[in-house]
């Protein structure tokens, strides 16, 4: 059965992923390093990992099947995961695919490297309703397979 995996950190639609979990009956693990508030839900599971900083990413593509959903905006994990089967998404919406991976992981390695030597100054664009909304129905659509 389909468990959803969110990379607990910084996570801002944790709660709408257990919202839709809850209608589809799924489990939700949460990895973090901590910070979180356990639930006594039993359908989730919080997993507190050491602070390293690839702790949370490395326990979730350990775990993670192909029969799983994983949210996480961190690019390298997403393709790690799609390695394993499984259906990626953003915090937004967005789908990772092994279509669209190789572009998103050039993208990142680019703007890394035009902010490490100073080119370039980015910013996180601000989650909006929108993108909470675009989150929800790609969760559920995902969910409804």
């Amino acid at each position: 059965m389909t468990q959803i995996y969110v990379d607990g950190d910084a996570c801002p639609v944790k709660s709408e992923v257990l919202r839709v979990a809850e209608r589809y009956a799924r489990k939700v693990i949460i990895v973090s390093n901590g910070g979180l508030r356990p639930s006594r839900d039993p359908m989730i599971q919080h997993v507190i990992v050491p602070k390293s900083a690839d702790a949370a990413d490395d326990w979730i593509a350990e775990e993670v099947t192909s029969a799983d959903i994983v949210v996480t905006a961190d690019i390298p994990l997403a393709k790690r995961c799609l390695d394993k089967g499984a259906l990626v998404i953003d915090h937004r919406g967005k789908t990772f695919t092994e279509e669209n991976i190789g572009m998103a992981i050039a993208m990142r390695d680019l703007k890394q490297e035009l902010r490490e030597t100073g080119e370039v100054q980015t910013f996180n664009k601000s989650f909006s309703k929108a993108d909470r909304s675009n989150f929800l129905q790609t969760l559920d659509r995902l969910l409804a397979r």
